[in-house]
């Protein structure tokens, strides 16, 4: 089963607040529970302190420990005289113990009658004569005591005997960790009740992007190119957003100029077709005589529509990249000045003046395929020597700018309007004006030398020219 993006954000965030809450609580209690018990060590050392300091006194009022054997009410007076944090009144055992006669401590039974999570101090300690004899203890826990010296007179009259275990303080202040424990306990079950809340509202608020994203994405997989996501801000998402609609933008002007590329073909091969069929029936009625006039109109028909397909073939190499090309150095001016040479004629039929003006102070060299560069040169020549008014001009300028060879081609009236002169590189674009059928184009040729520049890392543009015709603009990094 497939988990959707908010249901994963929400089980994110919440398991992320879990883990912080969990160490908190476990932190905070680690961190009560130690500072309580050094709180509760701290008294206990005040407190053997303070007892012994009783038994000092006793044993200076009395000059030794014959009155305390095997008193055990005296015994347990002088234990609750050193507690200065507690009322004085004996627990159940300790008054049991009073009447019990033996020097046997801690007395037996006790230590299950005040069994809990601490020792109290009295069940902890012995007495011991100077010479380490019981006067209140154990034989069998003798081994486990931690001596502590009791002085008069700078002497050692005896010992108070600790044994180990967790000491054990006031009643109101286990109770006070205990609610403390609670309300730990308490405090976390709400953060996580209240992290489960913010969870799920930060899993809505980030997951709604997404999923309008996730919709706005399947209606451009169906085709719906004129989708668009609101951009809400100026994070990652908000940036997602923008980059998805600049993509549903390009497809959808993909889209547009495929319809008018399959549009502009089939209106380009209907038109000599359906002169073709017009000429074949008008001579299968009679209606024209086969003659070498019919054959030869019939042939620059056919002549047409080869160029056409070949220019569509050539245009759709170039767009994949497919077209061949071998570079190697070259001199592009001696290119240049063979293409002009070879369409001499076609400038001479109109009447042209054709001027090259080299401003090269010496050779250079590109590295570029010499057949797809006389393409370019042939093509550019050729719409000027078509479209250009007969008796017109056309200017050739070479020169070298910044390891870069500018080429530009400038010819006479008739000229582009401003309007025009960026979509002339699109396919199948002709100015109405001047660029009609009449010379034979189907407004590849453009197309087709935008390609060609681009292959050798140049750039192309449209400019109106001085002469008052259309410049040609051409730049191609120089080899070095």
């Amino acid at each position: 089963m497939h988990k959707s993006i908010r249901f994963k954000l929400f089980l994110t965030f919440l398991l992320t607040t879990l883990l912080v809450v969990a160490g908190m609580y476990l932190f905070m209690r680690w961190s009560l529970d130690r500072g309580f018990t050094e709180l509760i060590e701290t008294r206990q050392r005040e407190r053997v302190e303070s007892l012994i300091e009783e038994l000092s006194d006793y044993y200076a009022d009395n000059g030794s420990w014959e009155p305390l054997t095997g008193n055990k009410r005296q015994w347990i007076q002088l234990l609750l005289q050193s507690d200065n944090h507690r009322h004085r009144h004996p627990a159940p055992w300790m008054k049991k113990a009073a009447t019990e006669t033996g020097d046997r401590w801690p007395p037996d039974g006790a230590e299950a009658s005040a069994k809990r999570r601490f020792t109290p101090l009295e069940l902890r300690v012995m007495l011991l004569n100077a010479d380490k004899s019981i006067i209140f203890g154990r034989i069998e826990a003798l081994p486990q005591l931690t001596l502590h010296p009791i002085r008069y007179r700078e002497q050692v009259v005896g010992f108070l005997g600790l044994l180990p275990g967790k000491p054990v303080n006031q009643l109101g202040e286990l109770m006070f960790m205990e609610k403390q424990a609670k309300a730990f306990v308490l405090i976390a079950l709400f953060m996580i009740v209240l992290s489960a809340g913010l969870a799920l509202l930060l899993a809505y608020f980030l997951g709604r992007p997404l999923k309008r994203i996730t919709a706005a994405a399947k209606a451009l997989a169906v085709g719906r190119y004129n989708i668009r996501l609101p951009v809400e801000s100026g994070d990652e998402l908000g940036q997602l957003a923008r980059d998805f609609n600049e993509m549903a933008a390009a497809l959808e002007q993909s889209e547009q100029a495929r319809r008018r590329w399959v549009a502009d073909i089939s209106h380009e091969l209907r038109t000599p077709l359906a002169v073709l069929r017009g000429e074949l029936e008008a001579l299968q009625d009679g209606i024209r005589p086969l003659s070498r006039e019919a054959v030869d109109s019939l042939f620059g028909d056919v002549m047409r529509l080869n160029r056409l397909t070949e220019d569509l073939y050539q245009l759709s190499l170039s767009d994949q990249g497919a077209l061949t090309y071998r570079k190697t150095l070259i001199d592009p001016v001696a290119i240049l000045t063979e293409d002009i040479s070879a369409l001499k004629p076609e400038f001479d039929n109109k009447q042209m003046n054709v001027q090259l003006v080299n401003k090269l102070s010496d050779k250079v060299h590109l590295y570029a395929d010499p057949d797809r560069l006389s393409q370019l040169f042939r093509n550019l020549l050729k719409n000027s020597a078509n479209y250009t008014d007969s008796g017109g001009r056309l200017d050739i300028t070479v020169a070298k700018k910044a390891g870069t060879l500018w080429i530009e081609l400038a010819d006479s009236a008739p000229g582009v309007s401003e309007q025009e002169l960026d979509r002339l590189f699109d396919r199948f674009y002709r100015v109405e004006s001047s660029r009609s059928r009449d010379y034979g184009g189907a407004g590849l040729g453009l197309a087709i030398c935008s390609n060609i520049v681009a292959a050798h890392n140049g750039v192309i543009r449209a400019q109106a020219s001085p002469l008052g015709g259309l410049a040609i603009h051409i730049e191609i990094p120089v080899q070095s």
